[in-house]
């Protein structure tokens, strides 16, 4: 992490001691907090002043919630994880392994093709989780982002982390203060080249207001990019990269506020821009430009899927609001109802469909007494095998061996059994499930902690799988919230990585590999090698994964240490961009995965 310059440290350290002191009466609103910090920030600067704002807050969320509290409910789910997991066949269900303090809430996480980890949301205004803690109502610097990278081949200490903040911005809500973007709550896809496009975030005010914010992350030099605001302000919205590489951008609270939502589509970059290709291909200040179609989604984040059809499948929240897109043509069509009702936030994953691209959608989650998962495909829905009980905040992630696991989880927005803003959670919320290649769920180990809204998970390129979010729960355990690390990561191994060695993948393509064409990678484990395949990086938030996708690769013959295999037919099953490579024996154990890259400008 970045070290502030010691006479600042040794300030804070003397204003946290002063502000351990019990005073009388209640404490200042938050408003007289704002304008004391623009005071400070005139002496001190911009971040010597935010970090005494943040010590002020944290002060005040011990009043109300101490820390003996965080540590003792911390302890408590350590031991009740422990005593669950006893019975648990890591072979067969996989373990957790390590938990750790992470500097942000991970409302939004992305894996970049460095195999670093993206992780932004927004600073506290609150740090009593019985309370609201983002700051969604409020108007002014206080309304801010914030973004850090995790290096997994760093550790897990506070030295793999970097403060990668967002550009400083004036926002549109009569204060002009200006504040790191105010980007949480946006929807985000990747571009070809591996940066993740970002677009929207909160003006706030009225239930929270769309922001016309758009930004690109460029993993390679690790910096933010501001690009043209989009035409319209979204505050919860939707991205999904189609088979051209543009991102089609759907859906949100519009700049009025919440209950506003935006029929517009958008597509960044706008025809005529070229889509970004190469690593050093970086937008700054282009534009979005907006369809002739519209999608009036009712409520926010809509699921959307590009499939092997090269249509963008948007799937909405109600049941009666499922269409197709035709990027092309700019059109939309119809779908049939989808059998359940009203879904909050829950999962939908593009099925795995062999050597071809995704053809099929599974919806589940999203309400907490319907235990069903629906399959949209040819058209057509039906209802498939249940889960064994119903969650919603819940997030399903595609594994390389090409089953499906549930992880996170609640009974409501922030219920997780024992009525809202209560950090106790049932058991069962913390467990995961897992779905085999015959559509059959198992229920496995718990996580440490409870996670359900904004909480997020996603494979890394070793095969493990990261878990975050829902800074409620990362308020209420805590160890120490002072600290500046008022976040947490938890690691969980697949059983594939229990059933003996790995195979080996030493060395793959560096460059473009075209669409139907032979390519090799070597293997010191090649006679071992039965499945190759390609595995898309995740980038969610509230359990909208637009871009998971798995594919096999054809295998045309192993000579010495040599693997022949094949990319995808085209760019509508496989859109361009980077992917996960990963070797795979007869028990489904995955190599560590190598970053190849499809398409060609």
């Amino acid at each position: 992490m970045s070290r502030a310059p010691r006479s600042a440290v040794l300030s804070v350290l003397a204003l946290a001691a002063a502000l351990a002191v019990p005073t009388a009466g209640p404490p200042a609103p938050a408003r007289a907090a704002v304008h004391h910090t623009g005071d400070e920030a005139a002496v001190l600067g911009e971040d010597h002043a935010r970090a005494h704002a943040r010590l002020r807050r944290a002060a005040q969320g011990t009043q109300g919630y101490p820390q003996s509290r965080r540590t003792a409910s911390l302890a408590s789910l350590e031991e009740s994880q422990r005593r669950a997991n006893t019975g648990f066949d890591a072979a067969r269900f996989g373990r957790f392994t390590q938990f750790f303090p992470s500097p942000d809430f991970g409302v939004h996480v992305a894996l970049l093709p460095t195999g670093k980890v993206l992780l932004f949301s927004f600073e506290r205004v609150e740090a009593d989780p019985t309370k609201e803690t983002g700051p969604t109502n409020t108007v002014g610097r206080t309304n801010a982002g914030r973004a850090w990278l995790w290096d997994p081949a760093a550790g897990t200490g506070a030295r793999a982390f970097r403060n990668v903040p967002p550009p400083v911005v004036l926002m549109p809500d009569g204060t002009y203060s200006p504040r790191p973007a105010p980007f949480f709550c946006a929807g985000h896809s990747y571009l070809p080249n591996g940066m993740v496009g970002v677009f929207g975030g909160n003006v706030g005010g009225k239930g929270g207001s769309g922001a016309k914010l758009s930004f690109v992350f460029d993993p390679w030099t690790e910096k933010w990019f501001r690009n043209r605001d989009m035409a319209v302000g979204r505050w919860y919205p939707s991205v999904v990269t189609g088979a051209d590489g543009r991102q089609i951008i759907m859906s949100g609270q519009s700049e009025r506020g919440t209950g506003t939502p935006t029929p517009v589509v958008e597509r960044f970059p706008a025809l005529g821009h070229r889509v970004p290709w190469r690593p050093y291909d970086i937008p700054a200040g282009v534009p979005a430009e907006p369809l002739r179609s519209v999608a009036p989604f009712r409520n926010d984040y809509p699921h959307l899927f590009s499939l092997r059809d090269g249509m963008v499948y948007g799937l909405g929240r109600d049941a009666d609001q499922q269409w197709i897109f035709d990027p092309v043509k700019d059109v939309r069509s119809e779908l049939p109802r989808r059998p359940a009702d009203f879904r909050g936030y829950g999962s939908a994953v593009p099925l795995p469909a062999g050597f071809r691209g995704p053809d099929s959608v599974l919806v589940l989650g999203g309400d907490p007494r319907d235990p069903h998962t629906y399959r949209l495909s040819g058209g057509r829905w039906t209802t498939e095998e249940p889960r064994a009980f119903g969650r919603t905040q819940d997030g399903t992630l595609i594994l390389p061996d090409g089953t499906l696991l549930t992880v996170n989880g609640a009974l409501d927005t922030r219920d997780y059994g024992h009525g809202p803003f209560n950090p106790k959670a049932d058991l069962k919320y913390r467990q995961i499930e897992v779905r085999d290649a015959r559509g059959r769920w198992k229920l496995g180990p718990a996580q440490r902690l409870p996670r359900g809204y904004h909480s997020n998970a996603l494979v890394l390129p070793d095969g493990r799988m990261m878990v975050t979010g829902d800074e409620l729960q990362q308020i209420a355990n805590d160890p120490d919230i002072k600290d500046g690390m008022d976040g947490s990561i938890e690691l969980y191994e697949p059983a594939y990585l229990h059933r003996g060695a790995r195979p080996a993948l030493d060395r793959a393509p560096a460059g473009d590999l075209r669409y139907d064409t032979a390519f090799q990678v070597s293997s010191s484990t090649a006679k071992d090698v039965r499945r190759a395949v390609l595995l898309a990086p995740t980038t969610v938030t509230h359990s909208v994964n637009t871009s998971q996708r798995h594919l096999d690769l054809r295998l045309t013959g192993v000579q010495g240490d040599r693997i022949g295999l094949r990319t995808p037919p085209g760019a509508a099953d496989a859109p361009p961009g980077y992917y996960m490579l990963f070797l795979l024996d007869a028990k489904g154990v995955p190599s560590t995965a190598k970053w190849v890259k499809l398409g060609t400008p």
